[in-house]
């Protein structure tokens, strides 16, 4: 869809893009098969769109994938999708026709993305995130699909570029921090590109990014452990510039605290932004099951 198209199907709507809803939506017709050639399709993959807007990256999706859920929290942009792509909600029909184990090859749920995660229980073990996310909820999007029980097997996410290098840092970077902690215990960061604000209409006011995230063949920590290191996480991020131990401190007992510091070789000065995944997770099976 070209950036033309893009105009003379908004003017035909009279729908004025809403800021607050962090709609940009990307044009370049080069960055949207980069992203789709990054998740890898096959007729055989279901994919999760959210925020499709007026439909360029689900265009591709429905041609080389064989589902494709997409979900449209504007309902002036969820009509202009149902007549282009002449699908209801209701019904999910398509002109493409049947897809994945003769479900409809795309279907189109008006709602709030982070809702209808919170409260859709889903397998989406065997589904692929691939969507250029709304700047406002990309990161608590891809949180809450990161730690879900069943998630998706690749995420391929567009988004700002300083969320995108949050997403694959390391430790002991500037960028490492809670979200990069609660992504990548169940995934890896497998390269992100540039995608500049001229791709987009209209032109944000920073950079993106598309990422791409696998899952983990195995997980680092077994489900009933991850609260605990998200609570670990989040506690030793609570204050940035003060030592993790004396942060923990104040939800574990010390004497664990201590003991595991110091078979890990962990500094009781150490931050937070110095300690790695690994170490993280062996900290939270020491304590998991401690009283706070």
């Amino acid at each position: 869809m070209r950036l033309t198209e893009m105009r003379q199907l908004l003017a035909a709507h009279d729908i004025r893009l809403t800021k607050s809803l962090g709609q940009n939506f990307l044009h370049d017709a080069n960055q949207l098969r980069r992203i789709v050639a990054v998740a890898e399709l096959s007729k055989a993959d279901r994919v999760l769109e959210i925020g499709p807007g007026l439909g360029p990256l689900t265009d591709l999706l429905v041609e080389q994938a064989g589902e494709v859920l997409a979900i449209e929290k504007d309902v002036r942009l969820v009509e202009v999708l149902e007549q282009r792509f002449k699908v209801g909600q209701a019904t999910g029909r398509s002109l493409s026709g049947e897809g994945t184990g003769g479900t409809p090859v795309l279907r189109l749920v008006h709602d709030d993305a982070l809702d209808y995660l919170s409260h859709e229980v889903r397998d989406w073990s065997e589904w692929k995130l691939v969507a250029n996310l709304p700047y406002s909820v990309a990161s608590p999007i891809l949180v809450e699909l990161a730690q879900a029980v069943l998630g998706p097997r690749r995420m391929v996410a567009t988004l700002q570029i300083e969320v995108a290098k949050r997403l694959v840092a390391k430790a002991g970077t500037a960028d490492y921090g809670l979200l990069t902690l609660l992504v990548q215990l169940d995934y890896e960061p497998q390269g992100w590109f540039k995608i500049p604000a001229s791709c987009f209409f209209p032109e944000p006011d920073v950079d993106s990014a598309c990422v791409c995230l696998v899952r983990r063949e195995q997980s680092l920590l077994p489900p009933e452990q991850k609260d605990t290191f998200a609570s670990i996480v989040k506690r030793g991020f609570s204050q940035r510039r003060k030592m993790m131990l004396k942060l923990l401190k104040e939800d574990w007992p010390k004497q664990v605290l201590a003991r595991e510091f110091e078979r890990l070789r962990l500094f009781p000065q150490i931050r937070a932004e110095e300690v790695s995944l690994e170490q993280f997770a062996q900290i939270t099976q020491a304590l998991f099951g401690s009283p706070k």
